[in-house]
């Protein structure tokens, strides 16, 4: 047996023999030994290495938070008690009660452990039963509650109990009986009490009373006798039934034995009594219904108020005289037809059989059914079928489609940057925009044409009977119009313009799901060509357009997770080579193709517009390196190189101010790298926002220098501290004749502006000595070193004799 340190465990034959569950814990919850009957019961592993940690998945979270919590405190207690509930082996769970003892000389925690398991489910079933019985007394026709005999005080009683005489179910507990009907009403009572003391038996007796409104009411009470163990009262149950429509109803036969005229009109349902057919007696609710008056309805034959289509049922039970049920539709006056159901029945009535047939309106179960069915297969939003409705009758579309017809388009609907929308201005507009979609999208259709909400920001259309893919052309053209137009919500005008792929049966696809998934591919190639346009199912293009989504989404979950890390090139001094700075390049630790470079992924994130959540990391965090090093001792400026995006973004300056001030760092340790396009727009915007950096204290460089179209008198108004040529000029010197006058043109052109000047992709010694030569003053590339992460960057530094233990000298 191995356990993670030297612990003084028994022997393993000793240790399976102790008596009981036994098992020994590490301080970190680490299973370091189980015996036999502990193992055999949990299914934990004997041998303790194999199980580890992962015990204690198979513990509940709260018992495994309760465990971590006590091993937590062991520096203030030596013994814990607590219940463990865990997962059997082959299904079901069970509770260990579990005694620990920490010993401080082995650091090793001994645990016996109880099987509790049938305790608890004993407890789980009373407290079970319990709770059922409180339901129950909440939910029957009665008022119920319990008074212990000492003081004959409440000790439990029902919802109805309680709201009836003004309490609630707690706080009429404890109450005696005076405190809780009045003292008028115990004085009342009071002898049936006394009369269940002295005989032991139970009492029943009936209270008159008049309610709020002055209206009788009439309650029957049963006071039933409770006794202990030994035989002695304990106390009583009490019964309280509201027996007033019973009493009314015994007032009305008596006042009216002709007629059940009381008891029909007690009832919310319709009453009819009829003799073989001919009506002889209805209730009000029989003329409400049907907007006959009761005279216009007796002596008539009930099949008169039937719909015609559910007469043979009705004669049927007419017929037979059976009791029975049904659903069947009644004429109201007006002739409109009203959803019954019919409940018939045989009954005497002044030494006559006659017919009753309670007639029961059930307009709103049927329109609740109807609502039902209806939201089965509808989008409760949009009103539109849902993917089920709409999967189904895509189903029967192509399953009945025969050779030769005309083939069937499928336009699956994409919002492009809803969530945005959402996010932004909340889910109401969200909503309306969703509404207002599908609106234009169903009026721009035929009758024939099928449009359903996919789910979320997805539409899906079904055109049948295409016979020229220009047709399908024109309906997606015209969708992109109307979807994209600006709808007014919350203020402002807001549009949002969609993505749309198509699929052609059998074309692209001869079931339901495969021309779904090609239409769903045909759109992420919208998506990839910009969005806002139309795309047809192209299996080549397809898949590397989804490819490039994969790698949008894995880029956006690289952030979230922390995948992306910085590593840094050397800067040096091509005249002493001191260590004059880095430049900060972006690693991306993918999850399937590891490390990546720059070049496989940031095209993706530029046209994803992810460069600017990507870019403000990079700020971030080679700020963060650069407040490391100084607080070292190592003054060393980090260059970034920033995006055309990130730096046309609105706001810029200032949110490198703000970030700047959260990570409490000095904009002079920070140099931007610019490339030459990006200086090209608006002179003077550009020589704006490069002042308002320059401020902040930090050095711009132009990076790729010779590549793009700027002007001398362009660079010589602009507040530029370092030009770098570019690395495809740098490869060709000295042997390119003409890459060497490019470079020397630039050399001198940047010292003549006085300016510093910098090559980049410097990898051999000849190239290093003619930079030299040339009076190039800073080098970086392989010949120098290759990006390095910043442990190893330190550590290079200090190897090379390049980064002394003070300051490194700036340029």
């Amino acid at each position: 047996m191995h356990t993670s340190r030297d612990v003084a465990l028994p022997q393993a034959h000793d240790w399976h023999r102790l008596p009981g569950l036994m098992m020994a814990l590490g301080r970190d919850a680490r299973l370091l030994a189980v015996n036999e009957p502990l193992a055999a019961c949990t299914g934990w592993h004997r041998d303790a290495a194999a199980d580890g940690e992962a015990w204690l998945d198979r513990l509940s979270a709260p018992s495994r938070r309760e465990l971590l919590k006590a091993l937590d405190h062991l520096d203030t207690t030596d013994r814990f008690r607590l219940e463990l509930q865990f997962r059997r082996p082959g299904g079901g769970v069970g509770w260990l009660e579990c005694d620990a003892r920490w010993n401080r000389d082995t650091e090793l925690c001994l645990c016996a452990l109880h099987d509790v398991s049938a305790r608890k489910r004993t407890e789980l079933a009373l407290r079970e039963q319990t709770t059922q019985l409180r339901v129950l007394a909440d939910n029957v026709p009665a008022l119920i509650a319990y008074y212990e005999q000492q003081g004959f005080r409440c000790t439990f009683a029902n919802r109805h109990y309680a709201s009836a005489l003004g309490w609630t179910p707690e706080n009429i507990l404890g109450r005696t009986a005076a405190e809780i009907v009045g003292e008028r009403g115990w004085q009342q009572i009071r002898p049936y009490i006394e009369r269940v003391v002295e005989t032991r038996a139970q009492v029943s007796y009936e209270r008159e009373l008049t309610d709020a409104a002055g209206r009788p009411q009439w309650l029957e009470v049963d006071v039933l006798p409770n006794f202990d163990d030994e035989g002695e009262l304990s106390g009583a149950f009490v019964r309280v039934t509201d027996i007033t429509k019973h009493r009314l109803a015994e007032r009305a036969v008596r006042e009216s034995e002709e007629r059940l005229a009381k008891f029909m009109q007690a009832s919310a349902e319709g009453i009819l009594f009829h003799r073989n057919g001919t009506v002889i007696d209805i209730n009000e609710p029989i003329c409400e219904l049907t907007g006959y008056t009761r005279d216009e309805v007796i002596g008539r034959q009930t099949a008169e108020f039937l719909a015609p289509d559910h007469l043979p049922r009705a004669q049927q039970a007419l017929a037979t005289g059976a009791e029975a049920a049904w659903e069947s539709v009644a004429l109201g006056r007006s002739g409109e037809r009203i959803p019954v159901e019919l409940i018939t029945r045989s009954i005497m009535r002044n030494g006559e059989r006659l017919r009753l047939v309670i007639v029961r309106d059930i307009r709103e179960r049927v329109a609740a059914q109807a609502r039902i069915h209806h939201l089965a297969h509808h989008d409760a939003l949009t009103g539109l079928p849902n993917r089920a409705a709409f999967g189904l009758q895509l189903e029967q579309l192509t399953a009945s489609h025969r050779a030769g017809d005309a083939q069937i388009a499928l336009l699956f609907i994409d919002l492009d940057h809803f969530k945005r929308i959402n996010d932004s201005l909340g889910h109401l507009v969200g909503d309306l925009l969703l509404q207002t979609v599908t609106a234009r999208i169903t009026d721009n259709l035929r009758a024939d044409d099928l449009v359903a909400r996919f789910g979320g920001d997805e539409f899906m259309v079904l055109i049948p009977g295409v016979t020229d893919r220009s047709v399908v052309e024109q309906v997606a053209g015209k969708l992109l119009a109307v979807i994209e137009a600006p709808l007014e919500a919350a203020g402002r005008s807001i549009s949002v313009s969609p993505s749309i792929g198509v699929s052609l049966f059998p074309e692209h696809g001869r079931t339901p799901a495969e021309l779904i998934q090609h239409a769903d591919a045909a759109m992420y190639m919208a998506k990839a060509r910009g969005r806002a346009n139309v795309q047809f199912f192209d299996p080549v293009v397809a898949s590397a357009a989804y490819d490039a989504l994969v790698v949008e989404s894995q880029l956006a979950q690289a952030l979230e997770t922390g995948a992306f890390e910085l590593h840094y090139q050397p800067q040096l001094r091509s005249g002493d080579g001191r260590l004059v700075g880095v430049e900060a390049l972006i690693r991306w630790h993918h999850p399937e193709r590891g490390l990546l470079l720059p070049d496989d992924f940031i095209p993706v994130a530029e046209e994803r517009r992810l460069m600017l959540p990507i870019g403000q990391w990079v700020l971030r965090e080679a700020m963060r390196c650069a407040r490391r090093w100084h607080a070292q001792g190592l003054e060393l400026p980090i260059s970034v190189n920033l995006s055309s995006m990130q730096f046309q973004q609105r706001g810029f300056v200032d949110s490198l101010a703000e970030l700047l001030r959260q990570e409490q760092v000095n904009g002079a340790w920070l140099e931007l790298e610019l490339t030459e396009r990006m200086l090209m727009d608006d002179l003077d915007e550009v020589k704006a926002t490069l002042a308002q950096l320059k401020a902040l204290g930090m050095r711009i460089s132009v990076d790729d220098f010779g590549t793009g179209y700027s002007s001398l008198g362009h660079l010589k108004e602009l507040p530029i501290d370092k030009v770098k040529i570019d690395r495809s000029f740098v490869q060709d010197v000295p042997q390119n004749a003409d890459a060497a006058a490019i470079v020397r043109a630039i050399v001198q052109l940047g010292l003549s502006l006085g300016m510093t000047v910098i090559a980049e992709g410097v990898e051999t010694e000849a190239q290093e000595r003619f930079l030299r030569e040339l009076g190039c003053e800073e080098l970086q590339g392989l010949r120098i070193a290759p990006p390095l992460s910043e442990a190893d960057l330190q550590l290079w530094a200090a190897q090379h004799g390049r980064a002394p233990s003070g300051s490194v000298n700036r340029p």
